[in-house]
């Protein structure tokens, strides 16, 4: 057989020589794992508070100003700012005055849970791994 014929090497999963079927097994798992997880999780929010008054409005006040001024003049380096500086406020508010909650359930599914998420990512990073 000449050299320039070469038969290519096969390559599983992440380009190694480990096994496809055992990483789609460890997707699978992990994901089934991390589902059943969340399931058990509320998330719940409350009002925006600072000093004990209600501050929702005055995240509003950087964003609506860029927004202006991008209505008065599209290329506007000020405007643009504060529409990015708002949204980040805004997002930043939202996110930290959420309260999560784990819901209770038994030591059994606490730990199918996490060891479905765990097995399943050991999985991938066997099926990855350079053997």
């Amino acid at each position: 057989m000449d050299e320039r014929t070469t038969i290519p090497e096969h390559r599983g999963a992440g380009g190694t020589s480990g096994g496809v079927g055992m990483f789609i097994f460890g997707v699978g798992l992990a994901a089934a794992g991390a589902y059943l997880l969340t399931r058990r999780v509320m998330v719940t929010t409350g009002g925006w508070a600072l000093w004990g008054y209600n501050s929702f409005g005055l995240s509003l006040i950087p964003f609506l100003l860029g927004v202006g001024l991008l209505f008065f003049n599209g290329r506007s380096i000020a405007g643009k700012l504060l529409a990015f500086v708002g949204v980040v406020i805004i997002f930043a508010g939202i996110i930290s005055n959420l309260n999560i909650y784990f819901q209770a359930t038994s030591l059994f599914e606490t730990l199918l849970m996490l060891g479905m998420m765990a097995a399943g990512i050991g999985l991938i990073a066997r099926a990855i791994k350079p053997m």
